[in-house]
């Protein structure tokens, strides 16, 4: 197990590396002018201003000299400074939010990691409970509606779904607001007798014992929340039940069954493992997803996060802040493969001696 985590974790700086590349190559189409908004905090006042950025960078110099300062920066001649750098946090300015790109991630990420929390544990057990269910009952009544749950589901467009829950549970009912938080909370959370100490407005709220702004961010998650784990369901349920369908035809759980063990023996102990690797990839990708922020909930459901950050930026042409978002959650998809490739190691032993 240790040497095959250790095989996995020395792929991991060539991975970043391949990743890096790949996101700087996309920026070449641009003009040394266009990719010095990097680096630009204001709007110039003359070309002049653009031309020294342009120099100071390297903007015009060979693709690998760029990526190398793009990377880990250069120095101020005025100051000796180093400035700029992607390994040290410095992704360029946001147009869209008038701030650095880390600055506006690290403003959207709490709200995207809120929703993700409320959403992941709903979404990975009960649809691969679902599934389960489904496949142990095949072709019977638990199956069936599963089945049916899951077509709907899985062809329901996530706007239409938004936008059909925000209509009947909000619309007409005021029950369940968009948002993140109504005035009054959000005037609470802003206070200076409020100790904001995660920015997850749940967690904060509960440490600062303050309920009703608690049941007030529940309110405002459960609608966005709702929306990501029917979809979501929908698609685990799938591939949970045609993994154990195929894992209960397998000849090791025949013979399980030859030794009279006990049905619910065979699933659990036999079956329900050996079928849970490909529904690890899914479920990997699910919770990046989630935490990448998820464009179209957010947006319907006028939610501040990373998802609803990234789709101004691009509808605003913004590619500094698009780029930056890109890196972002290409290091956290990097980061999940990993952990589901470890994952997989507990799970089927064979994996490790690959």
């Amino acid at each position: 197990m240790t040497a095959y985590i250790i095989r996995r974790l020395l792929l991991l700086p060539i991975t970043v590396t391949g990743v890096t590349l790949l996101i700087f190559a996309m920026m070449q189409v641009l003009s040394p002018v266009e990719r010095s908004a990097l680096y630009i905090r204001d709007i110039p006042k003359n070309d002049a201003q653009v031309e020294r950025i342009i120099r100071q960078y390297g903007l015009d110099r060979p693709f690998v000299v760029q990526y190398w300062t793009w990377l880990v920066g250069t120095r101020n001649p005025e100051t000796g400074q180093r400035v700029g750098g992607v390994l040290r946090g410095d992704l360029g300015y946001s147009r869209t939010g008038n701030q650095t790109v880390k600055e506006l991630i690290a403003q959207r990420l709490p709200a995207t990691v809120e929703l993700a929390l409320w959403s992941m544990i709903p979404i990975i057990g009960i649809g691969i409970w679902l599934g389960i269910q489904a496949a142990v009952h095949h072709n019977e009544l638990p199956d069936q509606a599963a089945r049916v749950f899951a077509i709907i589901g899985y062809s329901f467009p996530t706007f239409v779904f938004g936008l059909l829950v925000l209509m009947l549970l909000y619309a007409k009912t005021g029950w369940f607001p968009p948002g993140r938080l109504s005035d009054w909370a959000d005037i609470v959370v802003k206070s200076a007798d409020f100790k904001r100490y995660t920015h997850i407005n749940t967690l904060d709220a509960l440490l600062n014992l303050r309920f009703d702004v608690f049941l007030d961010a529940l309110r405002h998650l459960f609608l966005p929340t709702i929306t990501l784990c029917y979809i979501q369901w929908a698609l685990l349920l799938k591939i949970t039940r045609s993994s154990m369908l195929e894992a209960m035809r397998q000849d090791y759980v025949r013979t399980a069954r030859a030794k009279g063990l006990s049905e619910k023996v065979v699933i659990n102990r036999h079956v329900r493992k050996n079928a849970l690797i490909p529904v690890a990839t899914v479920g990997g990708l699910t919770v990046v997803g989630l935490l990448n922020g998820v464009v179209i909930t957010e947006t319907v459901f006028n939610y501040p996060g990373m998802g609803s950050a990234l789709a101004r930026a691009a509808a605003s042409l913004d590619v500094v802040t698009t780029l930056g978002f890109v890196l972002f959650n290409a290091t956290l998809l990097i980061v999940a493969n990993l952990i589901v490739d470890i994952l997989y190691a507990f799970l089927d032993p064979r994996v490790r001696y690959q």
